[in-house]
């Protein structure tokens, strides 16, 4: 159903603004906060949930168990970042099933050789062509629902110009991928060239502080955008905001300045769906003591 949606909404002019993270308190905030959808990130999944860098250190199982998580308590479409699929051929058919289980709407395979790295790095090495097309034929051929996305990411720009990056992505698009996106354009210049080349549904990755100029969704709609992607956003605000509350509690003992900027206890068990969970004990609680009465 999600991926329905997702594909649905997909075919409206007006951009999606698509928030991404790597825990289900992350997606359960992007959800309650009225996004349409929401990204795992590979990134974001790789710091938040181990402290680590995106390098190629995580693999299949550890998206999958954090898919699963947040699939617990979020209900709105996700699109899932894969890396390179976890491998070849069968890894990508494996992945890609693997997901649709979970009830992700998207699947995103990149062409990066592996231990990929974010697409914002310098060093990237990626796949000869034939290779990434191979893989995101196998990617499309896999999907048993047919409304699961497929988005092939290329990062070729980097080490190969932005000629290649986007002949890919047009391979790409006759492999039968349903959303492109071209990682790490350097210039405003390279995003409306991406806009006027490619058929979309396009992303485009707005990393702060990386490569790539950063511009709203309403501007980036304008050159041709389907996807406004915040992808790491939440991630780097808990590094810095919480750096500096636990800087200035070091410093200080005592957290009273900050109050303000917290969310209340209230409003923390709130999000955490503490009041659902009572009213389902209240509801056997009831059922127990008439069930006690007619005994």
């Amino acid at each position: 159903m999600s991926a329905r949606i997702l594909r649905n909404r997909l075919a409206q002019p007006n951009i999606l603004v698509v928030p991404g993270g790597g825990s289900p308190l992350e997606l359960r905030l992007i959800e309650m906060q009225g996004f349409e959808a929401g990204y795992v990130s590979g990134y974001a999944t790789a710091a938040s949930r181990y402290a680590e860098p995106d390098i190629g250190l995580i693999a299949y199982a550890d998206v999958e168990d954090a898919v699963l998580s947040m699939r617990r308590v979020t209900s709105i479409p996700l699109i899932v970042d894969c890396d390179t699929g976890y491998g070849d051929v069968a890894n990508v058919v494996r992945t890609v099933r693997g997901m649709e289980l979970l009830g992700v709407a998207a699947i995103q395979i990149e062409d990066q050789a592996w231990p990929k790295k974010c697409g914002h790095m310098d060093n990237k090495i990626v796949e000869p062509r034939d290779i990434a097309i191979r893989k995101v034929k196998a990617a499309v051929q896999a999907r048993e629902n047919s409304d699961t996305l497929i988005v092939a990411r290329t990062d070729a720009r980097g080490p190969m110009g932005m000629s290649e990056a986007l002949d890919r992505c047009q391979a790409f698009k006759e492999a039968g991928a349903d959303v492109l996106f071209v990682d790490g354009p350097q210039s405003t210049e390279e995003l409306e060239l991406i806009g006027r080349t490619l058929t979309g549904p396009l992303i485009a990755n707005m990393s702060e502080t990386g490569l790539t100029p950063l511009h709203s969704a309403a501007e980036l709609e304008q050159m041709g955008y389907a996807i406004a992607l915040f992808p790491s956003s939440t991630v780097r605000l808990t590094i810095g905001v919480l750096g500096a509350f636990l800087k200035d509690l070091q410093a200080k003992g005592d957290s009273r300045d900050w109050v303000k900027q917290m969310a209340s206890l209230e409003q923390t068990n709130a999000l955490l769906g503490l009041s659902d969970i009572r009213a389902f004990e209240q509801q056997l609680l009831g059922s127990a003591m008439l069930a006690n009465r007619h005994s």
